[in-house]
Parts: C-alpha cells; sequence; structure tokens
C-alpha cells in the first residue's frame, strides 16, 4: 500500500501538495495485492483502483476508535478509518484472499529504496509533460530513474493515456516489470548478502504489518522470485466497469474478477487476452521481450513451471502484462 503523507524531511519536492489544510491527509492510493504460488511457483500482482468504489467494514484504529460498516466507500479513504489493517480488510473482503503480510511505504520510502536499487530503467513512447502535477518531464527514450524522478514517473497520472488513476495503474506495472526483470537478470537473488541488505532497506524505509517486521521474512519473500519464469510473473488491474452514479469512480466486475480470483486459488497459470491498458497507460512492445539478457526469461528450477496444461484465458477486460513483455509509457506529448 503505497500513501501520500507529507513527510517533513520531503515536502519541498510536494508544494503543492504538502501545504494548508490538505497536508495533513494521508490516503492509500495505491494498493497492489500479491499473490506467491508454491508449486509451480507463480507470482501474480493485482493493481486495485484507488476510485474502486466498494464496501468497507467496520475497522478499529490505533487509538481504539471503531469505525461503522460502509455499503461503498472509495477504496483509498481506507486508511484513514483504520490504518493499514483497514486497508488489508477491506482488500481481504473484496477478493475473498486471506492477506498473510501487509505494508505502508510513503513517498518518502519510495525515493530512498529507488535509490538503494539503483534506479529502474524505463520506456517513453511518447513524451510525458507533467510539470504542473508531479514535475516529470520526460522525451520519448529510454531512462533509468531513481529518487525523486522514479516518485514522479509512479505518481503521474495526467501525464500518460487518458490521464485516469487506471492508466496510471498501467504505468507502475511497467516499472514494476522493469524492476522484477533487472533483480532477476543481475543475479541479485543469487548473493543472499544483497538480498539481505536490500531487505533491511526496505524495512526500514515502510511501515510493516508485525507478520513482516523481520528483515529475513522479506529476504525469504523476495527469493521466491528465484528462478520463475517471466511469463509466470504476472502484472493485472482489477477488473472494474463505471459506476453508474458517478462517472469518476469506478466498481467491480465482479464476474471477471471471480474468474481471476479462482484461477490464481487454484494456481493455474494466467493468460492475459486483454490489452496492457484499457485507457492508454502503455503500449506493447512487439516481439521486444527476449532481445537481450536483460529481459531474456529465466530457466524455472521447476520443470513443471513451464506446464500450460492448466493454464486460463481471462477475460479481456482484465488489462495487464508478463514480466517478459515489455511496454513503454504512452505519454500525452
Amino acid at each position: 500500500m503505497g500513501t501520500d503523507a507529507c513527510e517533513a524531511e520531503y515536502i519541498q519536492y510536494f508544494p503543492g501538495r504538502c501545504t494548508g489544510s490538505a497536508a495533513s491527509g494521508e490516503l492509500n492510493d495505491v494498493n497492489i495485492l500479491i499473490h506467491v504460488s508454491d508449486n509451480p511457483r507463480r507470482v501474480t500482482a493485482v493493481s486495485l483502483p484507488r476510485d474502486l468504489m466498494i464496501a468497507i467494514p467496520s475497522c478499529t484504529s490505533e487509538t481504539g476508535t471503531t469505525t461503522s460498516a460502509m455499503a461503498k466507500q472509495a477504496l483509498n479513504e481506507a486508511y484513514s478509518y483504520g490504518g493499514l489493517s483497514c486497508v488489508a480488510k477491506t482488500v481481504s473482503q473484496l477478493t475473498g484472499e486471506n492477506i498473510d503480510y501487509a505494508a505502508k511505504i510513503t513517498w518518502g520510502g519510495v525515493i530512498e529504496i529507488t535509490n538503494a536499487i539503483g534506479g529502474v530503467t524505463v520506456c517513453v513512447e511518447n513524451g510525458i509533460y507533467d510539470e504542473t502535477n508531479t514535475g516529470l518531464s520526460l522525451d520519448p527514450g529510454t531512462y533509468t530513474l531513481q529518487g525523486v524522478e522514479a516518485l514522479e514517473f509512479l505518481r503521474t497520472r495526467h501525464g500518460v493515456g487518458d490521464g485516469s488513476d487506471l492508466a496510471r495503474i498501467s504505468n507502475q506495472q511497467q516499472y514494476m516489470s522493469s524492476l522484477v526483470r533487472k533483480i532477476v537478470s543481475e543475479d541479485t537473488l543469487s548473493d543472499p548478502a544483497t538480498v539481505y541488505k536490500l531487505a533491511t532497506t526496505v524495512v526500514d524505509n515502510i511501515t510493516p504489518s508485525t507478520s513482516l517486521s523481520n528483515p529475513l521474512t522479506l529476504m525469504q519473500l523476495a527469493l521466491t522470485l528465484k528462478g520463475v519464469s517471466y511469463e509466470d510473473i504476472v502484472f493485472v488491474q482489477y477488473p472494474t466497469t463505471e459506476d453508474p452514479s458517478n462517472s469518476a469512480k469506478v466498481v467491480p466486475n465482479s464476474s471477471a474478477a471471480r474468474i481471476l480470483f479462482n484461477a490464481i486459488d487454484a494456481n493455474q497459470q494466467l493468460i492475459l487476452t486483454g490489452e496492457t491498458s484499457s485507457n492508454g497507460g502503455t503500449t506493447l512492445v512487439e516481439g521486444d521481450d527476449t532481445t537481450d539478457t536483460s529481459t531474456a526469461t529465466p530457466t524455472p528450477t521447476d520443470s513443471a513451471a513451464t506446464d500450460t496444461s492448466d493454464a486460463v484465458e481471462l477475460p479481456s477486460t482484465i488489462t495487464g502484462q508478463t514480466a517478459a513483455e515489455q511496454t513503454c509509457s504512452n505519454g500525452n506529448g
């Protein structure tokens, strides 16, 4: 979960957001549910839109205040009702999945962690020019982003696609896919000392649930990526439709979501049939996913990982990409 907290040491980067009465608020604007299966090992990251209108259960805050359950509220307001546990409870109720670990990361945490990993390479097909909202300005090309610039890339909404949060999610998925390829291709996961160092940096820059507070636990979770084929690391957007009562919001596409989570629970291989982005946030680079060693699919440690007999074609209403696919930002330039 990523929030927009205004932390004193970083507020100089966000003058429009971190001044005045708005500076005290904190919303969970980025929400990603990650599922890691056992055998064969597969990893699925489901991004849930911040403007998803859903039921929020009764939650108890850290101060002991209990809120009433709400039948329909934006997902990104859950944190304000009961903190990290309320967001986890809300997502669990929506998806039917038990959540074992949870963590909150702020803008400052993103800055520090991207610096620690040495940046992430992204592709920009059309220029991104969002100086007013995030300060980001990128001409077409390939960039390695870290620190504040990486955060600006992850935050930009008006700079990509149709300017919606859904387009931004696709842009974030490009970033996460590239991050996975970098970590795997550089053999980072083969060096326990490096993994532990990164895990410690992450723990130092997030607010974890009790179950995730030990760097060794995070290290073990990171190592689950080792040997997983890029095709079995999948980034999808939770399926939605326009909210009939508010065109600026979305509601769950329950039938498509049921197919997705049934396949995840059964550990079936997910086959994407939809676009990388339904709102124009990214474009797919055709035939360029295995042109060099930085994007070559690793050999799975378990031969069962290549078995496609249990594959499920997801509805075309579910957008996303695998780590084997390279996408580029579809900027507003």
